[in-house]
């Protein structure tokens, strides 16, 4: 029987990186993917495929949203547009994955195809894809089998016209109209990037507003960019059914009922535990199958990892390749810094969100005092030239301390942006580094100075005799 030192479950971000981390440390590693193709759907099916065909959609309409950068939708549809950039997508993706696949090899990384379940807590038991079974041990094991989109048993899905997130990447022709049930991030994505093609969406949620967790003013802005691109919203709903009829999709909610083409359904994911046996050893998971890991992302089995989708939120690929690489090291017994306080966020619609560090709204709660300041794109040159007169950075600045408590991006490239004013967090900066600092003008980064001095402003004003 084989037996490694540690064995990765899952190819995905998290999995990929843990065990690169681990094999580095001059530990055998195996890692072992179910699927025919390596990277999981951070990969195939997921990250990489979305943000390749969002940017093949922003490139070929130069941002619908920004006036300067129009083609019209009829352009888009003459030329086949969206089986062109499937295509293309999938370029993107095979080589990502040879690029992934020589990271493995030149580290010494075994590749172990099949299915894998626990026979015992040191034991996986590993159903190959020719239907044969063996059984490897190892020391210890991260699990990083991911997610997949949740798929109710009364949503008719056909992979034609009622789409999940995975299937509608897979689209060959452009609808003319598209519900997108759910205001998350997959949901907002989606809709953007066909919205900015000239297909009629409309959003239909549960909630009062889109991404409800973001500070209010920055998901005002992206919704009334995303109403600019002709989405509408049909918010606070419950729906009621969802069925076909002939080429159309019917969805039936409360107060009314829509017709479309295509129905994307993008209200969440779960888990990928099925069929690994952690009831039976007694792995502790959360009402709705996440796994529970402590800091160093142990479970309730010490020699037993979770990183990635598996342990839930924030389950973005950005953090899963940390959490794995932080696992890797803790199962590896190091004792090096692992890790920045101060992880970044995107959510990549048209325009782009991004933000690092606390909300207004989670100042408030905790009852800190502080200013907010902001630089809007249209007070720099580079957003005149790029039309984006919408867009905005917003700081959250400690009135005691001075330090940066947030930073909250919406327009053209925040995915890049905020990684500024991440590194002036994880360095304990004030506002005050951000004034002195120089930046390329024209640029979008010049955002920074300007919504730092209306910061520093407004500190004045705090200190003068007059406010004490």
């Amino acid at each position: 029987m084989s037996h490694y030192d540690i064995l990765v479950i899952g190819s995905g971000p998290a999995g990929h990186r843990a065990a690169i981390q681990a094999a580095k440390r001059g530990k055998r590693v195996g890692l072992i993917e179910r699927k025919p193709r390596i990277g999981g759907a951070g990969l195939q099916t997921g990250t990489i495929p979305s943000k390749a065909l969002r940017e093949i959609a922003y490139s070929t309409t130069m941002g619908a949203s920004h006036g300067m950068r129009n083609v019209h939708p009829n352009i888009v549809r003459q030329h086949n547009f969206l089986s062109e950039s499937v295509c293309q997508k999938d370029i993107v993706i095979d080589k990502q994955e040879s690029v992934f696949l020589s990271q493995l090899m030149r580290n010494g990384v075994a590749l172990i195809p099949g299915e894998a379940g626990f026979f015992d807590a040191h034991t996986l038991r590993i159903k190959t894809p020719h239907g044969e079974e063996q059984c490897i041990q190892a020391d210890k094991f991260i699990l990083a089998t991911g997610s997949r989109p949740r798929r109710p048993a009364d949503v008719p899905f056909d992979k034609q016209r009622v789409l999940d997130s995975t299937s509608i990447l897979h689209m060959q022709e452009l609808p003319q109209t598209l519900t997108v049930v759910g205001g998350g991030v997959i949901a907002c994505e989606f809709a953007t990037i066909y919205a900015s093609l000239g297909v009629e969406v409309t959003i239909v949620d549960s909630h009062s507003k889109i991404l409800a967790f973001l500070c209010a003013d920055v998901s005002g802005n992206l919704e009334t960019s995303m109403r600019h691109m002709g989405i509408e919203f049909c918010m606070n709903e419950s729906i009621h059914a969802i069925t076909r009829q002939g080429d159309k999709v019917i969805l039936q909610c409360k107060d009314n009922t829509i017709e479309s083409d295509c129905l994307l359904y993008a209200l969440g994911r779960i888990p990928n535990t099925d069929g690994l046996g952690l009831q039976e050893l007694g792995i502790q998971c959360q009402q709705r199958g996440w796994i529970e890991t402590n800091e160093h992302y142990q479970t309730n089995i010490p020699h037993i990892y979770a990183v990635g989708d598996l342990i839930g939120a924030p389950a973005l690929a950005a953090t899963g390749m940390e959490q794995g690489r932080i696992a890797a090291l803790h199962a590896c017994d190091s004792d090096e810094a692992i890790t920045s306080s101060h992880l970044p966020m995107a959510i990549y619609t048209i325009p782009e969100v991004a933000w690092v560090g606390d909300t207004s709204t989670q100042l408030d709660e905790k009852h800190v005092n502080y200013v907010a300041g902001i630089g809007f794109y249209r007070e720099t040159a580079r957003g005149q030239i790029i039309g984006d007169s919408n867009g905005m950075l917003k700081l959250l600045v400690s009135s005691k301390t001075r330090q940066l408590l947030g930073v909250h991006i919406v327009g053209e490239s925040a995915s890049e942006l905020v990684h500024i004013g991440q590194m002036v967090m994880n360095l304990n900066g004030t506002v005050d580094d951000l004034i002195r600092h120089v930046f390329n003008y024209p640029t979008l980064a010049e955002c920074y100075k300007i919504a730092a001095l209306h910061c520093s402003s407004q500190l004045k004003k705090q200190s003068s005799p007059n406010n004490i």
